[in-house]
């Protein structure tokens, strides 16, 4: 299991990453003052909200709200969870992290298969280019149109037709075990002469032999495994051959290319999703750098909720036959059920992306072909009539029966609208018909996987209590007001728990002479709530300031009405008590207890009145 990473190593990370530095990294950021600012990159705006606070370490858009330290905007940024930004800023800082012990029961961890596959990628990689044995692999790709930039970007390599190619290359640097984790060598079965050797005889053989390789990377470019090519297709084997389920590769949750696609994707808000390596790699190469496939796998709910992680729809680029439909149509419901908008491309007959692009006019026509891209509930409405016959009742509503039950799959009520107009549209039956067998359709089942709700964010900062939130700031502005909160406003009478989180980071800080932001980072979740909470509440410095009262004045008035708002909210308590205990048939108040409750939230009106003024406000705080 990962070993969590102490705070003193996080603080480090942090601390060797100026957030002005890295994000000046991804783009242009303009001086401003003591701050800087930049159009955001978190939505599309013509005048630059987005600012970024050395001093603070910390940034913010005025904007769409966006904020908090370093590790939030790589994890914004980029698409990452907080581990995988702590490990980018890491390698950034030069600082090395042992994020994980050894595998359990005695399993190579998974920083040493990410090792091992790193190294043999750059040797299968090698053996291509530079190896008499990679000759027949470099003729083959010359026959295929991939230059060599494309072999360089995208690391593809050959597998020598040996048995031993990374046993050798191992040596006793990496271990047979670890070999095996990785998936790059097979134990030998027993022969029958010998079915039980004896202990320390167990003999491996290399899995990729006589392939083109094509390393399977992750979101962030670490490799997985391998996909091995035939170069030539033979009917004894198998066309394509991939490293087997390990600690690192599932099949199920790797899309080829996202990290080179990753960043397009985010700006387009839309992904092509492809069959095959070279489909993808065609794509790239013709300036469709969106494109992605499946790792020789059918498309997963996991794949759908990765893509929806950084678009809003998807175009599925399919065969024409009916093999290929079908499998449209397939993925299609996959992705709806996250709530992606689908549309469906279909090929040419005979071509696939690679051959389609390489004609002289390839590029143009595959683009008019994904601008022209139907809709998944058209595409489907198009191939079930061709099978059915919609001009029949029953054929109507078999189709009806379809098309209902991808609808009833995305768990979005305005798609699931807009898609019931479409078939109503297309089908020429109400649209009130439509809805009822939906909800026969949503009461008979379910879809097959349920979304998964992303962590809702933090409330923002203009929906949390005034005064609290203005306290907040104040304090995160000025420490040397800490000491203050501290005589006369106990911290649970904050209600807003960030809020208060903040306040008491603050008086922290002052009373240990602390960086505030270094207490804060201490204190954050893996989503960096508090970090982003700090950095929109200290980016609203008109809110803390007044022409009228100073710093330490306002501080006493929010102290005071916080005191206030306390005292009120245990008035009502008292009338809600005392109003459902009159209707209540079970029990009443005794006379004592009712004059007890009513002398207490008499003395509560008195001092409420009283907390209106610094002076007379002091001696009811101190005997609370």
């Amino acid at each position: 299991m990962p070993l969590k990473v102490p705070h003193a190593v996080l603080e480090e990370i942090r601390l060797n990453n100026d957030v002005a530095t890295v994000i000046g990294a991804y783009f242009t950021l303009q001086r401003s003052g003591s701050t800087f600012k930049a159009l955001c990159p978190f939505h599309k705006e013509k005048t630059p909200s987005f600012m970024v606070n050395p001093q603070r370490q910390t940034y913010h858009c005025f904007g769409c709200g966006a904020g908090g330290d370093v590790f939030r905007f790589v994890m914004d940024y980029e698409k990452v969870d907080f581990m995988t930004a702590v490990k980018m800023l890491a390698q950034r800082a030069g600082i090395r992290l042992k994020l994980e012990s050894d595998g359990e029961e005695g399993q190579p961890g998974k920083e040493a298969l990410y090792e091992i596959n790193a190294a043999v990628a750059k040797l299968y990689h090698q053996i291509l280019l530079k190896q008499p044995e990679g000759e027949a692999a470099r003729k083959y790709l010359a026959s295929r149109d991939l230059p060599g930039a494309a072999i360089e970007d995208f690391l593809i390599g050959f597998a020598p037709e040996r048995w031993d190619t990374v046993l050798r290359w191992a040596g006793k640097k990496y271990t047979r075990e670890q070999l095996e984790a990785a998936g790059l060598i097979i134990p030998a079965k027993p022969r029958p002469e010998n079915p039980t050797p004896a202990e320390g005889a167990v003999r491996w053989y290399d899995r990729f032999r006589n392939r083109l390789t094509f390393p399977i990377q992750d979101e962030q470019g670490r490799v997985l495994g391998f996909s091995g090519r035939v170069l030539i297709a033979e009917v004894e084997a198998a066309k394509y051959v991939n490293t087997p389920e390990t600690a690192l590769f599932r099949k199920g949750h790797i899309l080829y290319a996202l990290h080179k696609a990753r960043r397009a994707i985010v700006d387009s808000r839309e992904a092509i999703v492809c069959e095959g390596q070279i489909d993808v790699i065609r794509c790239h190469l013709a300036g469709f750098q969106t494109a992605v496939a499946a790792q020789g796998t059918a498309f997963t709910v996991d794949h759908a909720r990765i893509l929806k992680r950084y678009a809003d729809s998807i175009v599925l680029v399919f065969d024409a036959d009916r093999a290929g439909q079908d499998a449209a149509l397939r993925a299609a419901d996959t992705f709806l059920q996250v709530g992606l908008v689908v549309r469906i491309a279909a090929l040419p007959s005979g071509e696939d992306p690679d051959s389609l692009i390489r004609r002289k006019d390839g590029a143009a026509v595959f683009k008019q072909l994904l601008q022209g891209a139907q809709s998944a509930l058209d595409f489907q409405i198009d191939v079930l009539s061709g099978r059915e016959k919609p001009n029949t009742e029953a054929g109507l509503m078999r189709l009806a029966t379809a098309v209902m039950a991808t609808i009833a799959r995305t768990p979005n009520a305005v798609q699931q609208a807009r898609l019931i107009q479409q078939a109503a549209a297309r089908l020429a039956v109400p649209e009130t018909a439509l809805r009822q067998e939906l909800d026969k359709v949503m009461k008979r089942s379910r879809p097959v996987a349920a979304v998964v709700v992303r962590k809702s964010s933090p409330a923002s900062v203009s929906a949390r209590p005034i005064k609290e939130l203005a306290l907040a700031e104040h304090l995160a502005a000025n420490l040397e007001l800490a000491d203050l909160v501290r005589t006369y406003l106990p911290l649970d009478l904050v209600t807003d728990l960030p809020c208060r989180q903040v306040i008491q980071s603050c008086l922290q800080a002052e009373q240990g002479k602390r960086d505030v932001m270094s207490i804060i980072a201490e204190q954050d979740n893996d989503e960096r709530d508090l970090t982003r909470f700090v950095a929109q509440a200290l980016a609203a410095p008109a809110k803390i300031k007044s022409d009228f009262a100073t710093r330490e004045e306002s501080v006493k008035s929010l102290i005071l009405g916080i005191h206030t708002a306390a005292l009120q909210r245990r008035r009502k308590e008292i009338e809600k008590h005392r109003q459902a205990m009159r209707v209540s048939l079970g029990s009443k108040l005794t006379p004592a207890e009712d004059k007890k409750l009513d002398v207490e939230y008499t003395q509560l009106g008195y001092d409420i009145a009283r907390l209106k003024q610094w002076d007379t406000a002091v001696p009811v705080i101190e005997g609370m």
